[in-house]
């Protein structure tokens, strides 16, 4: 496969990003849980960090905190999922949380991904998903990504493999000998 040069992007693409998460604690008006928690949006990070939970802001009973310590690394058999997602109305990415058992922890971010399919498989499993705008510096960091490693393929239609005597016409009622 030939290189592709990119004009705007002169340096080497890295593999992985640190990132750190902001999360919103509000009060909940569901009658089993106190608070709610959502992720607001991502951050991009000069250097990997340490895990940590720093709170940045408080007003009232509404709380941000910094998630620090997640890096967001690419997959070459991730890039049909990141070009969809950079097609999509709202590119964005995606946070995997865990679900504390108590409503008054906060689900802590231990995973993130710009890959619908990696979020919709965590999605059928106990995690929290939270889909944040892509910021433009990591917009720009996957649109090259996928420039450099992503090829098209053609979408082919199957063939039937068998014909209509065949097995698939009886499993359909075609059975003669009712």
């Amino acid at each position: 496969m030939e290189k592709l040069e990119l004009d705007d992007f002169h340096e080497p693409l890295p593999g992985s990003l640190a990132i750190a998460v902001v999360m919103e604690k509000q009060p909940s008006t569901h009658p089993w849980a106190d608070f709610r928690y959502d992720a607001l949006g991502v951050v991009v990070r000069k250097d990997a960090e340490e895990a940590s939970v720093t709170r940045i802001y408080q007003d009232g009973d509404t709380e941000h905190f910094l998630v620090t310590g997640l890096n967001l690394r690419m997959h070459v058999d991730e890039c049909e999922s990141y070009y969809h997602n950079l097609m999509s109305p709202e590119p964005g990415c995606f946070i995997v949380a865990s679900q504390p058992d108590d409503s008054a922890q906060m689900p802590l971010p231990y995973l993130a991904s710009l890959s619908f399919d990696e979020a919709h498989a965590y999605l059928e499993g106990d995690a929290q998903v939270y889909s944040v705008p892509l910021p433009a510096q990591l917009y720009q960091w996957v649109e090259a990504y996928v420039l450099t490693h992503y090829v098209a393929l053609k979408k082919t239609k199957r063939k039937l493999k068998h014909g209509p005597e065949g097995e698939q016409a009886q499993a359909a009622g075609g059975d003669e000998s009712r």
